[in-house]
């Protein structure tokens, strides 16, 4: 669609366009924009929500997609001057040049239509080409990283001189593992998320006359409310259904709910097509059909007859979404299973809200129990990589089961003939997944949560669940650094130490990786190992401590249960590395609680 308003000599268009459409314009951001700002969540986010969308369909078939606005206005040399969406239109920058970079990772020719979307060839008002990027960056702290990255040198030579180039090169990095988790090896699935985002997602461009008017606009679809209209359609049902003396509470009601949504970062739909799922017995149910799907079920939803009540229960729920996605439960109590899920997911994982909405209504000591099957199932689905949009679906069917669950015999029976099955069915893919984990194969966060769990399992066997165990964050927070055993940057002694690896990235096996003392890892650098492992025997880690030692307190204490299994390393090699892996394996079915494998006796 093309829309064009003339108010004197003033003229705005605006244009329903697909990403496809996007870049076939060349487009520039002016010197005096911010720099670019998205971090790993908003990254993933957006490419959560465009796969989400797509749901494993032909992509021909599924529907389509809007992502948001952009407004530009034309510069004295031809392109586009990016007033707003600088933020979206170089995240999708950078994901084009990955998926090219994916395709030909896995030996395939990328489609024809992608390198014209990444830079081409335009002719000037004197007759001479041009060789142009589609997004041109022109404030101080890009550098070159976006021609580096659509010039397909990589970024593994570049440096993070500046926050924008950092944030940048770890989207670039962000995406590739992303194609490469959602798709695996298969070229085919790739493509057709290609087609899909190329075709089916869209975008509206605002076309101005000039800066002055391009900015007003920035101005007002920037407004607080932005991102709520998706809603308003369910509020005016509700004002609809109400008497006029209650149009005073709902309207409070209504505000107070849009401050939630809009305090926690979270999609207005998303969080009303959770709690559908966690509230009502439906199994599937996309963005798009949302309102149709309240509107068809009055009675079951009951708004007609109380529209007060129905919006304090969206209320409540979204409370609830709230303090989960925070770490805590219902009432805003701490959880240390929902923060170590907030841990796990970073800011872009909510389909366990699906199940931890729907069990809520649970007495506190099985809702606690609740959310340690939840974080340790998410887990594993993560870790495999199965489909997101498939463990949602299970969750969505869960939920209706869950939502009648009041005992803990109940509760039990449900984790026996959902949880458990599930992962018994991923037991091979667990195992080969944490025998084969890189440092590189996960995001850092989540790397940073599976070596922290590791390290907290082997505490508390030993010391128990005290207030210096039992929380998750103590571990994965800053007072922790991940120190490489084989180190990144060798020192001479330490290559001929270790000797010669067949593997070129072994020293990014998690089983060269330990956690240590911020104070600690100072003072490992580049050494080699004979030379830290007495460094590693101050630490108050056990599971780092024993590399070097079996700790021990007395005669057959707690803690020398805890290491039993833990040899210490004499020495430090290849061999080493990968047995120390097999070791860390086996701890992890402990830890996250993996039921015997499929077919064992």
């Amino acid at each position: 669609m093309h829309y064009l308003v003339t108010m004197g000599e003033q003229t705005i268009q605006s244009q329903d366009i697909n990403v496809a459409q996007v870049f076939q314009s060349f487009y520039v951001v002016p010197d005096y924009q911010r720099e670019y700002v998205w971090e790993t969540d908003q990254v993933e986010q957006l490419l959560n929500d465009i796969n989400a969308e797509l749901n494993g369909a032909d992509p021909k078939a599924a529907p389509e997609y809007f992502i948001g606005s952009v407004v530009v206005c034309p510069s004295e040399s031809g392109v586009f001057e990016l007033i707003d969406g600088q933020q979206r239109m170089t995240t999708l920058f950078i994901l084009l040049c990955a998926i090219r970079d994916r395709i030909k990772m896995l030996g395939e020719k990328p489609p024809g239509a992608l390198a014209p979307q990444i830079a081409a060839v335009s002719t000037d008002a004197a007759g001479e080409d041009r060789h142009l990027y589609r997004l041109d960056l022109q404030y101080e702290d890009s550098g070159e990283i976006l021609v580096e990255i659509a010039d397909e040198k990589g970024i593994g030579g570049s440096k993070a001189a500046t926050k924008s180039i950092a944030n940048m090169m770890n989207a670039y990095t962000v995406a590739v593992t992303f194609l490469a988790n959602e798709f695996d090896s298969d070229p085919k699935p790739l493509r057709g998320f290609y087609g899909y985002l190329t075709n089916k997602v869209k975008l509206i461009r605002i076309e101005t006359e000039d800066v002055a008017k391009a900015l007003k606009i920035f101005e007002t679809i920037n407004d607080r409310g932005v991102g709520l209209n998706s809603m308003d359609l369910l509020k005016n049902l509700l004002f609809m259904k109400a008497s006029r003396a209650d149009f005073e509470k709902l309207k409070n009601l209504w505000k107070e709910l849009q401050d939630t949504i809009f305090e926690m970062g979270e999609k207005p739909l998303r969080f009303l097509r959770y709690f559908i799922f966690s509230r009502y017995d439906v199994e599937l149910l996309r963005e798009d059909q949302i309102y149709s799907w309240f509107s068809k079920n009055e009675k079951i939803c009951g708004y007609a007859g109380s529209p007060v009540l129905f919006a304090k229960e969206l209320l409540e729920s979204a409370r609830a979404y709230r303090n989960i996605l925070e770490g805590k439960d219902q009432r805003g109590a701490p959880n240390r299973y929902l923060e170590n899920m907030r841990i796990l997911g970073g800011k872009a994982a909510r389909q366990h809200l699906i199940l931890l909405l729907a069990g809520r209504h649970l007495a506190d000591e099985l809702f606690y129990r609740l959310a340690r099957e939840v974080e340790n199932l998410f887990f594993v689905y993560t870790i495999t990589r199965e489909p997101t949009r498939d463990f949602e679906k299970n969750f969505a069917k869960w939920a209706i089961e869950l939502r009648k669950i009041s005992t803990e015999e109940e509760l039990e029976a449900f984790v026996a003939s959902r949880f458990r099955p599930a992962k018994k069915e991923l037991s091979d893919r667990f195992d080969d997944a944490m025998r084969r984990l890189y440092s590189f194969s996960v995001q850092q966060y989540r790397l940073r949560y599976v070596l922290a769990k590791l390290t907290q399992s082997i505490d508390i066997a030993a010391y128990g669940e005290i207030p210096s165990t039992m929380w998750l964050s103590r571990y994965s927070g800053s007072g922790f650094e991940i120190e490489h055993i084989f180190p990144q940057n060798p020192c001479p002694e330490a290559e001929a130490e270790f000797g010669t690896s067949g593997d070129e990235t072994i020293g990014q096996r998690i089983g060269n990786l330990a956690l240590v003392e911020k104070s600690i890892n100072a003072s490992l650098g580049n050494l080699p190992y004979s030379k830290k492992r007495d460094i590693y025997k101050q630490s108050q880690l056990l599971l780092t401590r024993a590399l070097a030692e079996k700790p021990k307190v007395g005669s057959a204490t707690k803690i020398d249960k805890a290491v039993e299994d833990l040899e210490p390393f004499m020495e430090w090699n290849e061999g080493k590395v990968f047995a120390r892996q097999e070791v860390l394996a086996g701890l992890a079915r402990q830890v996250w609680d993996m039921p015997e494998k499929a077919g064992a006796n």
